[in-house]
């Protein structure tokens, strides 16, 4: 599954409610195969269902327990041994559970349970519910992590894997679309129906179930022999063709690589209308939220295409880690969603180079680091119960950071080798379940490298670990480099902590020459060929973590960070991305000056890589925002316009038409960092004038520039301009893209007035509840609209719970809160989710909490040294 936000969320203990009891089934009785019969009514939003679930007993009972949520039962009936016997129903809401009674106890060995049941199509976006457009309803499914109990009384654990036989009886003008292919289509049995039956499925776990009803439509395809067909609604049926290409070759890729047939017999990718999460692996029916599917690829933006082609990658590779082998229980998901974000990427690569998707990687990387920077970061492996602590661990964590180490990893052994060990997991655990040490066993085994001691040491311990680094030149031939290992905390005045991990470290010499070594000791030193010290202004820098694959902070002196800056350009792009997240850091724990990140952001100011500007930028933007006195604003910004106005004087505004992707993505960078950051009023009113070019014609600008300009333009915007946004939303239904790079920008509108009206326009049924938690998260972290979004979430908080539950959009809102940098709001946060208790995202609570106490403390520790690097330019 792909998630919509990066949640920040984990701490280790509950603060603010006692989460639900542990909701495990006893493991008695295990299913074999469902039979699934659905009905749904559109009209009334309800739907029929009857199953039959052939099971297994592992001892003697008169009771079976299985999970079932907002479910009414009708007839029950166990069978077993020939014998046909009448069960009681008992519900336990709390645990989401039913309970099977019957007369005599059903003897060990196998045996039939049989129920009829009716359920809701909700309005939720989880388990079986409605979506809506076009003027009409479809029924859609959302099973991960637990809620395919939601659509069917059933075993809801990850590790009952079973075979499934689906049938749907539907309206004659509608189609359905499950897990399996179509192996048949027969009307009735009612008037004005018709019944669709699908080929039986492999064994799979239940939240991998799937059923679309409605009017979709298909491009069809193959890969492999495989049929591959992308659908969506008929008004969007001409947005599908980029996707199936992509879909095409990686299935091929992954064919190849895995060396393992794909697994479910065809592959449908669906755009569904509403839809909670980013998009989901359901074997043989993966499903996706409208705007990451949908492309055309003449108007697209190169930022919408890598992400379309991203997110399918990330969904098959999924159908491998994830549904061939399935994770023991959901403390190991960083097994399926980790391995889908480390294999994303690499069919990208083969198939379209010039996006440069290495790079996208390091910036993840980046990204995990910044989590794991916290005093409340989690280890990979987490222990979780209930639905609600199950939801708070797909996050950075089980993604990003698990696929930065498995890179790491991948680096040390060696791409084939680790690729070796891979297939081997793959096949010895298919159509199976296994747990973390069965994977780094495998492959341990398969490489014959410690891939369990180093995985062990991330899996099970926080955090992230610092090496700081020390030098000095032995004998003028070579250089001994002083490594200090410990868990890095950044945050001011945290003590150092001598933690320590088993890491695997490449150092770069400045002849280029790599020197690699795993330590595993808190001090440990390495030699490499050339001469280097610590203290030295004109020696040749020596970079800790080449090729950017290790997983770990890296303190350099200020010395070294100055002789790193000037020599920048022999390193690669990838490692220039390591320097800036490393100094960044350095600053945030008040290690370094703010000044020596600004003297590198200067050193880099005219880079050619777009996202090493994106990373500047974003770094600057904090400063800007969080850091800067109102007194030194002013001298801020000029020198903001100083250092990065002629690079985009240079290229132009908007630039030519032939303008590569890269360099549009330089531009974009540079005018939201100008625009923006800056306040260059100048660029602010050209923004306008392409704005209203746009908003007549949007092939007036280049797909990669627009939403840029479109957000800077609303800078200064008034409400004649706001109104043409929102004139301009309501005629974009049928083109995903253009619809959020408008809505995405009326948060940048600062007018109080107009601030107000995007905040009740989020929380109206014109705006989809998929989208309310990410335009009100957006609000909340915009300087000019934080009070009034806070002060509008804190007054309509019953209205946000009833319209989103917990698990979609709240936390989004949630991890937004973190944006603040003030004692007194920590404590108002604090407070409000105290009396407002949220279980599904207690952690993220927490963890916003933090992010607001360590930029206080990072505001105070900065402050004079920024103000006098301020007053020397």
């Amino acid at each position: 599954m792909v998630r919509v936000t990066r949640l920040l969320a984990f701490v280790f203990i509950v603060l603010f409610a006692s989460p639900a009891a542990a909701q495990r089934l006893p493991g008695t009785v295990v299913p074999e195969h469902y039979s699934l019969w659905f009905a749904p009514d559109l009209e009334k939003e309800t739907f029929r269902g009857r199953e039959s679930i052939d099971v297994v007993l592992t001892e003697s009972s008169s009771t079976i327990t299985l999970h079932a949520a907002e479910i009414t039962f009708g007839a029950v009936t166990i069978t077993s041994g020939g014998r046909t016997q009448t069960a009681r129903v008992t519900l336990d809401a709390a645990r989401e559970t039913a309970t099977l009674t019957v007369p005599e106890p059903v003897a060990e060995g196998r045996a039939t349970i049989q129920i009829e049941y009716s359920g809701i199509l909700n309005d939720k976006l989880r388990g079986f519910y409605i979506s809506k457009a076009n003027g009409r309803k479809y029924a859609v499914t959302q099973m991960e992590a637990t809620d395919a109990r939601r659509a069917f009384p059933s075993f809801d654990e990850p590790a009952f894997k079973a075979t499934f036989d689906i049938s749907l009886t539907v309206d004659a003008g509608d189609t359905a679309i499950s897990n399996g292919k179509q192996i048949s289509d027969e009307p009735g049995p009612e008037p004005g129906k018709h019944t669709l039956k699908f080929e039986r499925t492999p064994k799979m776990s239940t939240y991998l179930a799937a059923m679309l009803v409605g009017d979709f439509v298909c491009r069809d395809g193959s890969s492999d022999g495989i049929a591959i067909r992308i659908c969506s609604t008929p008004d969007k049926l001409g947005l599908t063709a980029f996707a199936l290409e992509a879909a095409e070759q990686q299935l091929a890729f992954y064919n190849k690589y895995f060396g393992i047939r794909y697994p479910f017999g065809k592959l449908d990718i669906i755009a569904v209308p509403d839809f909670s999460a980013g998009a989901m692996e359901n074997a043989g029916a993966i499903t996706f939220r409208e705007r990451l599917l949908l492309v055309d690829p003449a108007t697209s933006s190169v930022t919408a295409r890598k992400r379309v082609a991203g997110i399918i990658s990330h969904e098959i590779a999924h159908q491998w880690f994830g549904n061939l082998v399935t994770m023991k229980w959901w403390d190991d998901i960083w097994l399926n969603e980790g391995f889908a974000t480390w294999m994303a990427n690499k069919p990208v690569a083969v198939w379209r180079p010039e996006w440069n998707v290495e790079l996208d990687d390091a910036s993840d990387t980046q990204g995990a680091l910044s989590i794991d920077a916290m005093r409340s970061t989690r280890p990979i492996r987490f222990k979780v119960e209930t639905p609600a602590e199950i939801n708070e661990v797909f996050d950075g964590i089980a993604y990003e950071k698990t696929a930065a180490v498995l890179r790491m990893i991948e680096a040390y052994v060696g791409p084939d080798a680790f690729r070796q060990g891979v297939a081997s997991y793959l096949k010895r655990f298919s159509y199976a379940n296994a747990s973390g040490e069965d994977f780094w066993t495998e492959v341990s085994k398969v490489t014959g490298k410690p891939v369990d001691r180093i995985l062990r040491s991330f899996v099970d311990r926080p955090g992230a670990p610092v090496l700081a680094v020390e030098t000095r030149c032995v004998a003028n031939k070579t250089t001994e480099v002083d490594l200090t290992m410990g868990r890095f905390v950044g945050v001011p005045g945290a003590p150092r902590e001598n933690q320590t991990w088993t890491l695997p470290v490449c150092l770069q010499a400045g002849n280029g020459q790599h020197r690699c070594e795993v330590i595993d000791r808190q001090k440990q030193s390495v030699r490499v060929n050339g001469c280097s010290s610590t203290g030295a202004t004109d020696a040749t820098p020596i970079f800790v973590n080449a090729e950017s694959r290790g997983y770990y902070f890296t303190e350099y002196s200020p010395t070294m960070v100055h002789a790193l800056a000037r020599s920048a350009s022999t390193l690669d792009a990838v490692e220039r991305l390591s320097l800036i997240g490393d100094e960044w850091w350095m600053v945030r724990a008040g290690r370094h000056d703010a000044g020596i990140y600004l003297d590198l952001a200067s050193a880099l100011a005219n880079d050619n890589t777009s996202a090493t500007l994106g990373m500047l930028a974003g770094r600057l933007e904090v400063i800007g925002d969080d850091l800067v006195s109102s007194t030194d604003q002013p001298a801020y910004q000029a020198w903001i316009r100083a250092t990065f106005g002629p690079q985009l004087t240079g290229m132009g505004l908007p630039g030519n038409t032939g303008d590569s992707d890269e360099m549009q993505l330089r531009r974009a960078t540079l005018l939201s960092l100008l625009g923006h950051v800056g306040n260059d009023r100048e660029i602010q009113k050209r923004s306008r004038e392409l704005a209203a070019s746009y908003l007549k014609d949007p092939r007036s600008l280049p797909a990669t520039l627009a939403p840029t300009v479109l957000q800077v333009a609303a800078l200064d915007g008034d409400q004649t301009l706001y109104e043409q946004y929102m004139g301009k939303l309501g005629t974009l239904a049928a083109q995903p893209e253009e619809y959020y790079r408008v809505l995405g920008a009326l948060p940048w509108f600062k007018d109080p007035v107009l601030i107000k009206r995007t905040l009740d326009y989020a929380l109206s049924p014109a705006v989809r509840t998929q989208d309310t938690g990410t335009l009100i998260g957006n609000m909340m972290v915009k300087p000019w609209s934080r009070e009034i979004t806070w002060a509008y979430v804190t007054s309509n908080w019953p209205a946000f719970i009833k319209t989103l539950g917990e698990f979609q959009g709240i936390p989004s809102i949630v991890e937004s809160l973190g944006g603040f940098c003030s004692v007194a709001r920590a404590r108002e946060v604090r407070a409000f989710f105290e009396k407002n208790p949220v279980p599904s995202s207690q952690r993220g609570i927490q963890q916003a909490i933090e992010r607001i106490e360590n930029c206080v403390a990072l505001k105070e520790r900065q402050a004079k040294p920024l103000a006098f690097w301020l007053a020397q330019q």
